[in-house]
């Protein structure tokens, strides 16, 4: 049923694999001898974290944030909302925020505002998506798993009204699965 919804794969699970460990490995040098706090951006980017966090070769805490600016749709509303915020204080950490995808650049334009004002050492973001050609601000990512074209994309975590989270690959969305809504 799934492959009539796909119209293509975009990026298999091997791809995906590969660079995450090459996030992972880089990562890993740059944030030697500091005090690295990762954070989830939920749900999109858990399974992205839970891989990279796995080729991540450093002491780290994870924390979580939950917002949206999408509710149901497939196009951002521009309104973000902070439906969980975080359970332990950032000051001093070193932050690497870990996104699905970097879009619009609203939601995580937003999350950085936020955190600084919190006090972090540092501030970086992770995105395992980058779609420059939505972006309506100058937010850019520090570490990018890949650029893609502007396509709704599903899987690995990304989802289309929390369906699609589980594929193992990121394909895109036959436009007819959303088309009217």
């Amino acid at each position: 049923m799934v492959e009539n919804e796909i119209k293509q794969i975009l990026l298999t699970q091997e791809q995906l694999a590969q660079k995450v460990a090459e996030l992972g490995a880089q990562i890993t040098r740059d944030y030697q001898g500091k005090k690295l706090m990762v954070i989830s951006v939920l749900k999109g980017s858990v399974i992205f974290l839970g891989e990279l966090i796995r080729c991540i070769d450093l002491p780290l805490v994870v924390d979580f944030m939950a917002v949206s600016s999408y509710g149901a749709g497939v196009k951002t509303s521009g309104v973000v909302k902070i439906i969980k915020d975080l359970d332990m204080p950032v000051e001093g950490y070193d932050i690497l925020v870990v996104e699905d995808i970097l879009d619009s650049g609203m939601t995580l334009s937003y999350l950085t505002e936020l955190l600084m004002d919190r006090k972090p050492s540092s501030i970086k973001i992770a995105t395992l998506l980058d779609k420059p050609e939505r972006r309506r601000n100058t937010m850019k990512a520090d570490y990018v798993g890949f650029v893609i074209p502007d396509e709704f994309v599903v899987g690995y975590g990304l989802d289309y009204n929390e369906h699609y989270r589980n594929l193992p690959y990121v394909g895109v969305l036959n436009p007819a699965v959303y088309a009217g809504k």
